[in-house]
């Protein structure tokens, strides 16, 4: 069975850095380990996320969406920095989410910001945030800044080499589901 992996932007912006970097997360994850990738972001979740007290309250299509983001066999996602924190909608999909969903999945954190003083937002936000998850966490966070990009793509040679390092560590969660799914054929 293919690993699935499904990434997702806590942007509303289109173009998106934190969709380009996600998306080049999943492409490199897909790449390395023979599966398939899919992004999304929160304009695919629109408009019915931000009504939504429940995940029963979002459309069909938004529930489908976040159905194959919670089924998916890795994660990525990412946000921009909005005032040294992730976007709010964003925290909001997560406030909809049973904490058991994620439960011992492997996630790999990436956000977005103007310049480097908005680094941080991945061990002080995003960290805790998917720790209350008790999702398998990679060790390797993901920030890019402006001058990480080009042409709206991820670019600077260290930002893909940190990249490259991040997806590696997801080696060992895909090496448990294949030795898994042997024993179960």
């Amino acid at each position: 069975m293919t690993l699935r992996i499904a990434a997702f932007a806590g942007s509303l912006s289109s173009p998106s850095r934190t969709r380009a970097l996600v998306e080049q997360a999943a492409g490199r994850t897909a790449l390395r380990f023979g599966g398939t990738a899919v992004t999304y972001d929160l304009t695919d979740l629109q408009p019915s996320l931000g009504r939504a007290a429940t995940l029963d309250d979002l459309d069909p299509t938004a529930r489908g969406i976040v159905g194959d983001i919670l089924s998916a066999d890795a994660l990525i996602v990412g946000s921009p920095v909005y005032k040294g924190s992730y976007a709010g909608l964003f925290k909001h999909l997560f406030d909809l989410i049973d904490p058991a969903t994620l439960a011992g999945k492997p996630v790999l954190l990436t956000a977005t910001g103007g310049g480097d003083k908005h680094a941080l937002v991945i061990e002080h936000q995003l960290r805790p945030l998917f720790a209350f998850f008790e999702a398998a966490v990679l060790p390797t966070g993901v920030y890019a800044g402006g001058a990480d990009f080009c042409g709206g793509q991820p670019a600077a040679p260290a930002l893909l080499d940190r990249l490259d390092r991040a997806v590696t560590q997801f080696a060992p969660f895909v090496e448990r589901r294949h030795a898994a799914l042997s024993t179960a054929a």
